[in-house]
């Protein structure tokens, strides 16, 4: 699965009956009325694919019993919802007490592979510890379902089958390299796999060997974990020696229409215009560019992204998740808790969101559908919409923007 479209935490939330229902109903017409026709002639064509692409027969017989397919990982797939809460909430949820007293006792257990991954990929251990509590609580919760049964689901599937075959293939190499066992790959429901949640193609691309077993596991081996996180991270685009996120203060004089990840200034010119630390020190005076980033508009709190947190948002484009991850890291490497802000920023609920998305597709913007998650497509077209209306251009829906939307002025 490609992290910019369905990457998501082991934590589902459970979808009405009804709902999954209809999701199976549509599902089905989805699958055998369509291209695939039956599981078992897809999967007997999968098979034969596999075996062209060089997988032996092996590799696959010991995955046949996991080559089945699961309606309930559909119903999953098409229920998800947790991502349609606010920084705050969210952010509130995941990183209670434990995860920070747990990621700096992790730092400090495995200290030495740390500052050998520093040292090698240029990634602190801070960021890395950062997604290994969030994806599966330090190993302690990876998830029970079968990668290979989720995948084998989703590639049969309408709706991305390409790129779930593609991860399938993929898990039978991991078979095949003798890097995991079939009756070990269980994971998420997404079928990512050990302890930061990698996809097999991910895995197979970006997995290093660091206890020097001869293997790669990212399920049972620390050391595969934390050089392997960040071999990945490079991948995204880490850069050696560079901040990701820093709180800033904002004042209310700020031209709000450049608080956009899209817009970039040098701290200077953030500095010029009245943005300091989170205590009222000075910025630093120099040129290293930043965007200014309002997970809950002008009214919550605020952050200098820099370049580096690019790769939190390859890693997973929802920007909750994204901000989540990057804060808790900085929180990890001595930052203290964030402000919430300097006021209290309008509450919108989902039901809103997804009418305002409407209302923005109807306008001409790609928001990505009406789902009621706040991304960065959405924010980015509130944002033009604020700037059409005149409204404090802080990339934040508002009720007063909605109201606008609706009167269409």
């Amino acid at each position: 699965m490609n992290r910019n479209d369905l990457r998501r935490l082991y934590t589902v939330p459970v979808v009405a009956a009804g709902l999954f229902a209809a999701t199976a109903a549509s599902a089905t017409d989805c699958r055998s009325n369509g291209p695939n026709g039956t599981f078992e002639a897809w999967l007997a064509r999968f098979k034969a694919e596999a075996v062209s692409q060089g997988v032996s027969r092996n590799a696959i017989a010991a995955a046949s019993p996991y080559l089945v397919y699961d309606q309930r990982i559909i119903n999953i797939d098409r229920g998800q919802r947790i991502f349609a809460q606010s920084f705050l909430e969210f952010s509130g949820k995941m990183l209670p007490a434990y995860r920070l007293q747990q990621g700096a006792a992790e730092i400090k257990k495995y200290a030495p592979i740390f500052e050998r991954a520093e040292k090698q990929y240029g990634v602190p251990a801070p960021v890395i510890v950062g997604f290994w509590g969030l994806e599966s609580d330090f190993g302690s919760n990876m998830g029970k379902d079968h990668s290979i049964k989720s995948l084998t689901s989703l590639a049969y599937d309408c709706r991305r089958a390409d790129m779930f075959r593609g991860h399938l293939f993929d898990a039978l190499r991991l078979i095949e390299h003798g890097d995991l066992a079939p009756a070990d790959m269980l994971g998420s429901w997404a079928g990512e796999l050990g302890q930061t949640q990698m996809m097999p193609s991910e895995y197979i691309k970006w997995a290093v060997d660091y206890d020097g077993d001869g293997k790669r596991n990212l399920l049972r081996s620390v050391p595969d974990v934390i050089g392997s996180t960040a071999n990945y991270l490079v991948s995204l685009g880490w850069k050696r020696g560079e901040p990701w996120l820093e709180e800033v203060r904002v004042p209310a004089s700020l031209p709000w229409d450049q608080a956009d990840l899209t817009i970039q200034h040098p701290r200077s010119q953030w500095a010029k215009w009245g943005v300091t630390r989170a205590d009222g020190r000075g910025l630093e005076n120099d040129p290293l560019k930043a965007s200014l980033l309002l997970p809950m508009g002008r009214f919550g709190p605020a952050f200098l992204a820099f370049d580096n947190f690019q790769a939190y948002l390859k890693w997973n484009s929802s920007l909750v998740y994204s901000t989540t991850a990057a804060y808790y890291a900085t929180r990890l490497a001595g930052a203290p808790a964030m402000q919430r802000g300097s006021g209290t920023p309008p509450p919108f609920s989902v039901e809103q969101t997804r009418e305002l998305q409407q209302y923005l597709i109807r306008a001409g913007h790609d928001v990505g559908g009406a789902d009621g998650k706040l991304g960065t497509s959405t924010r980015q077209a509130v944002r033009a919409m604020q700037i059409k209306f005149g409204l404090p251009a802080d990339s934040y829906p508002t009720v007063e923007l909605l109201t606008r939307l609706r009167a269409g002025r």
